[in-house]
């Protein structure tokens, strides 16, 4: 057996075929592996807003190894130094945030490649590499098998949308709603027509080169439209929105119905 997955995240976007995620949020091995086993093609850890760690990583990482899923990471900043100890330690896909230009999406881009495609740094002791007993297969696969996200969340970066979605190695252009539209100057209304047509510039850019297409979503109605619209890559929840709706919704018939 293959120490290295074949990333089939990668390969469904390369064949332009839909795939569903979630995020993680609480930083609990446990919760990964609950929604891991649910079958979400990928789930993404974000260590940008999220609290966590690289120890509470490490252990997300491990309760989702037994499952078919790709782990993906959003890492708190477009830092080489923070983007290798997250491959390092196992994570098939890096989502990179605040990207602003061209030359920073190309940074990121380099990050996660080894030489003589990038300046990620070689090693062969860690988790990735299965602690040095795998290291070779490693190094040979893992340019071909790493997801990159790029988030486009900036004025700066939406002007430059057309080079950046040429940017060989990049996998997924993945729109940030709430910080694109507060830069934008329309905080909390990504619906305003000036954030729509911004996001339809991305669209058709992201399309123009066979880039798949990513973005959040907050209800299956909204999930069910960005598909149909050609989106790929789509959070479609987060366990921690799961467990605070499900209660609210179980909490909200008992108050209603049992105890008014």
């Amino acid at each position: 057996m293959d120490w290295v997955k074949t990333n089939h995240v990668k390969r469904a976007l390369r064949e332009g075929r839909p795939t569903a995620g979630s995020w993680l949020n609480l930083c609990s091995p446990i919760s990964a592996e609950i929604m891991s086993r649910a079958g979400f093609d990928w789930l993404l850890i974000d260590m940008e807003h999220g609290h966590g760690d690289y120890q509470t990583l490490l252990g997300q990482l491990q309760a989702i190894e037994g499952s078919e899923t790709i782990p993906v990471v959003r890492v708190q900043w477009n830092d080489p130094a923070v983007i290798k100890r997250v491959l390092d330690l196992g994570a098939y896909g890096v989502m990179v945030p605040w990207i602003g230009n061209r030359a920073e999406a190309e940074a990121a881009v380099r990050a996660t490649k080894y030489p003589p495609l990038g300046i990620r740094g070689i090693a062969g002791s860690h988790r990735a590499g299965g602690y040095g007993r795998h290291a070779a297969e490693y190094w040979k696969r893992a340019n071909d098998e790493i997801l990159v996200v790029i988030q486009i969340e900036t004025p700066t970066a939406l002007a430059e949308i057309d080079e950046i979605v040429k940017i060989p190695g990049v996998d997924v252009i993945f729109i940030g709603p709430a910080d694109l539209s507060t830069a934008l100057g329309h905080m909390g209304d990504p619906g305003h027509p000036d954030v729509q047509a911004a996001f339809a510039r991305i669209e058709a850019a992201a399309r123009a080169q066979g880039v798949a297409l990513g973005n959040i979503t907050r209800n299956w109605d909204q999930a069910r439209t960005l598909y149909q619209r050609g989106y790929q890559f789509l959070t479609l929840c987060s366990e921690t929105t799961l467990l605070t709706q499900g209660g609210q919704e179980v909490l909200g018939r008992f108050r209603t119905e049992i105890r008014p």
